[in-house]
């Protein structure tokens, strides 16, 4: 449990629950799922004393499930928020390692590894003065942020500068807020940094499929790749829903005297938030079109190369037909056959296939039908 007392150019950690709210500024509770189960007593208690209510109990089973998607919902004293960030894979999704055909030299660094869309839940229980953070056991989001805070309110602090122009003036969290929506802002980033690896990975699918010279027998870690990009839009899509949820709460709120401008900057950071998801969900998507394209066009290029075999067999069919009839004709066991008995005869018979097949092979060149297409 990690528990932080913000006000401005100030912040203070301490590890066990507050008795009173601050004069000025918040406070940031942060507590892991396990850790939370096994305080929710304390944390309820510390709750009412502090906002005069506490959680109920449909909140707290959405706190502890550790497989609830994103999603949005209040009460007249706080607002609960629930979403989704990026975990640490269990698994990766290997890239066709033996594509490359035979001779061919592997590309350098080897393909690329897809890595599975693992996710975890965090919620956020916001109060005027207060925000309760409930994270899983092993959360970067919440340890960098909270070391990012105490770097910059140090060097904020030591600044000789005006307090407008402070880059620690603009970092810190006005409200309890504005702090959660700095934390949802940074696991959305998490997944604008996926893209990149997403794009690369799939490129190099979308090449292996289309190249004439390898052949692709990875059907298994394709479909993964799909399934994980599937997820990753349902993901982001419930992640889009309760951020549009919150933004219509938040266009009901009345501002406090002075507020106004606080309430402001909660809906401009809360519509950067959602611009940053709507991001993920274009992206997502047109990497889903492109791998169905690619796969569309793997098969409609294996099609064009068949018909070409095909033609070409038919080609050189249409040209041995004509011969196999004259060697049959000249194979029927007859005594009296012209040329049969005749010492130049054979090579008649021989000369006349070659007129013939070369003949043929002529007016299927004129015809374009030897021809290679591509």
């Amino acid at each position: 449990m990690r528990v932080f007392h913000l006000a401005e150019l100030s912040i203070r950690e301490s590890a066990v629950l507050p008795t009173a709210l601050p004069e000025q500024g918040f406070v940031w509770i942060a507590l892991g799922r396990r850790e939370f189960e096994s305080m929710q007593a304390e944390v309820q208690a510390c709750l009412q004393q502090l906002c005069g209510t506490s959680l109920v109990d449909l909140h707290l089973s959405d706190l502890l499930n550790n497989q609830l998607p994103s999603h949005y919902d209040y009460t007249t004293q706080y607002d609960l928020l629930v979403f989704r960030r990026l975990a640490q894979g269990r698994g990766d999704i290997e890239a066709e390692p033996s594509s490359q055909p035979p001779g061919r030299v592997p590309r350098r660094g080897g393909p690329p590894v897809l890595r599975r869309i693992d996710t975890s839940p965090v919620g956020f229980a916001l109060f005027d003065h207060l925000l309760l953070t409930v994270h899983p056991a092993d959360c970067a989001v919440r340890d960098g942020y909270a070391a990012r805070l105490l770097a910059l309110t140090a060097s904020g602090q030591a600044e000789v500068a005006e307090p407008g122009r402070s880059a620690a003036m603009r970092f810190m969290p006005t409200s309890s807020g504005d702090l959660m929506l700095r934390l949802v802002n940074q696991m959305v980033d998490g997944y604008l940094e996926l893209r990149r690896e997403l794009t690369r990975q799939l490129d190099h699918w979308q090449a292996e499929l289309l190249s004439p010279n390898s052949r692709f027998n990875n059907w298994s870690s394709l479909l993964e790749a799909r399934l994980a990009l599937h997820q990753l839009d349902e993901i982001c899509e419930d992640q889009r829903s309760a951020i549009q949820d919150w933004i219509e709460a938040l266009n009901s709120w009345q501002p406090n005297s002075g507020g106004q401008r606080e309430l402001d900057l909660l809906r401009v950071r809360s519509r950067d938030v959602l611009e940053h998801i709507e991001r993920v969900v274009h992206h997502v998507r047109r990497l889903e079109q492109s791998a169905e394209v690619a796969v569309q066009m793997h098969f409609n290029a294996q099609g064009h190369r068949t018909n070409e075999i095909m033609r070409i067999l038919t080609v050189l069919t249409a040209i041995f037909l004509p011969l196999n009839l004259i060697a049959g004709i000249f194979g029927m066991n007859f005594d009296f056959i012209p040329l049969l008995h005749r010492q130049a005869g054979f090579w008649w018979a021989m000369a006349a296939m070659v007129v013939i097949a070369l003949g043929l092979g002529f007016y299927f060149w004129r015809k374009r039908f030897l021809e290679h297409r591509t």
